[in-house]
């Protein structure tokens, strides 16, 4: 390492899980339409289990000691301390890889797939500035062309990696394009779970295909988009009430877990409990949902990350998301697939064609499941051998 770097170990006081502990206990739930559970928002049958178990069953030093079997660190970096995980791999010659998580994400999602990877790859994961542990009170804001710049700097200028492939999911996804856009030299290739493109509902479609899915996603616009509005103009005015209530967090968080997953109505089925409340709790003890949030602020008030008429001329791989509304078909919530002609024409937007043409055969995966995300990961690494030098 280049710079200076400190060994970073997580122990939250045993004061703070005991005021959780107390405003758990102190939870006062909203009532409930007689509607349909979830369709209005979080399940108030639901939040109860959730804060029951919260307060009674979760172990959160289970959770620590787990992601303290994790390698991370912390630098002074762009006038914050940005904390990382940093595990090396044990293969020969291993691919440096820059992990981007999103929202409402943190490095909890990476833990099981760290190991996985380290076969074939050295692995860099950032909790985002803003986000969990890369945040502190009063730092200053990013949004993702600076999260991307910031990391570009972490990757060569700290850790001293001349060059290094990129993998993003969400927000992750943005801050890969960027990377791949801004700072070509440096990387190998990107993979991302998400296109980040416009999506534009009024495009003419030319067949049954296109306008089913411009159909959905004038659905998910308007019935799916409400946290992206109030996070990104009035961040502020939910965060206070974010903050102050374990409850009120858990339950926006889950509803997006709830909505994003291959679930079929029970978040459980596609993420433990345990997870999903570590998840929760590293937001709750770092009090970073409101500087969380920034992204879409950003977003909302200034220009596409990637501009009109810029590409990103790396080798680049997409998987697209394959997500179920929870036994519905989330098609809206997701790019078109790469081999429509929708998807074709956004993809255009963000990837040059040169680079998309000599790609496109490894661009997209037919599974979505973990075990098959890991596997493509793995042989994206062989792939990435060869380009390495």
């Amino acid at each position: 390492m280049s710079r200076e770097t400190r060994p970073f170990r997580l122990n939250i006081p045993e004061a703070a899980l005991e005021d959780l502990r107390g405003r758990l206990a102190r939870t006062r739930l909203p009532d409930e339409p007689p509607l349909e559970p979830w369709s209005t928002g979080t399940s108030r049958a639901y939040m109860e289990e959730l804060v029951a178990y919260w307060r009674t069953g979760f172990d959160w030093r289970a959770q620590e000691s787990s992601l303290n079997g994790l390698r991370q660190f912390t630098v002074p970096l762009g006038g914050i301390e940005l904390h990382f995980i940093h595990e090396p791999g044990r293969g020969p010659q291993p691919i440096p890889l820059l992990l981007s998580h999103g929202w409402p994400g943190s490095i909890v999602e990476f833990r099981r797939l760290i190991p996985l990877l380290t076969e074939r790859f050295t692995v860099v994961a950032p909790s985002l500035p803003g986000y969990t542990l890369s945040f502190r009170p009063g730092q200053k804001r990013f949004a993702v062309e600076d999260i991307a710049d910031l990391f570009a700097e972490l990757m060569t200028d700290v850790l001293g990696y001349r060059r290094f492939a990129a993998q993003g999911g969400d927000w992750g996804a943005f801050v890969s394009s960027v990377l791949g856009w801004r700072h070509p030299e440096k990387l190998i290739g990107i993979h991302l779970n998400l296109l980040a493109v416009r999506r534009d509902p009024k495009i003419p479609h030319q067949n049954k295909e296109e306008a089913t899915y411009l159909a959905e996603l004038a659905h998910f616009l308007k019935e799916e988009t409400g946290y992206q509005w109030i996070q990104g103009t009035k961040p502020q005015t939910l965060a206070y009430a974010l903050a102050d209530s374990p409850a009120g967090l858990a339950a926006w968080i889950a509803e997006k877990f709830w909505k994003w997953s291959d679930c079929s109505g029970v978040i459980e089925n596609a993420v433990s409990r345990d997870d999903l409340l570590a998840n929760v709790s590293l937001y709750w003890f770092t009090g970073a949902i409101g500087s969380s949030f920034w992204p879409y602020y950003a977003r909302m008030h200034g220009p596409w990350p990637i501009p009109e008429g810029k590409t990103v001329d790396v080798p680049p791989a997409t998987r697209p998301s394959r997500r179920r509304s929870c036994g519905r078909r989330a098609r809206s919530r997701r790019a078109p697939t790469p081999t429509s002609a929708a998807g074709r024409r956004c993809r255009a937007a963000a990837i040059s064609r040169r680079s998309s043409s000599r790609n496109s055969s490894r661009a997209t995966s037919s599974s979505s499941s973990p075990r098959c995300a890991n596997a493509r990961l793995a042989r994206l690494g062989s792939s990435m051998y060869r380009r390495a030098g």
